[in-house]
């Protein structure tokens, strides 16, 4: 498993308001789909990876990778 260095996410343009939640949610996603088609190896995908480490609460980290693990994940990220 990668571990995050922990430090401040970089201002992304998609997400300019003060709510982060969207950000942290579509840094999971994209992190998901990144894995999924080129392994946890992949430079880019340890972005995504830091991102939402540094953006989401734990819980829901913990909640989504469970649900990941039980096939309940609200989207399917093999595609």
């Amino acid at each position: 498993m990668i571990e995050p260095k922990l430090q401040t996410v970089p201002f992304d343009a998609r997400f300019p308001n003060v709510n982060q939640t969207k950000n942290c949610w579509q840094n999971y996603y994209d992190y998901a789909k990144c894995v999924a088609a080129k392994g946890e190896e992949y430079a880019p995908c340890k972005q995504f990876f830091t991102a939402y480490n540094t953006l989401c609460p734990n819980e829901w980290i913990e909640r989504w990778d469970a649900q990941k693990d039980e096939g309940t994940f609200p989207i399917d990220n093999k595609s």
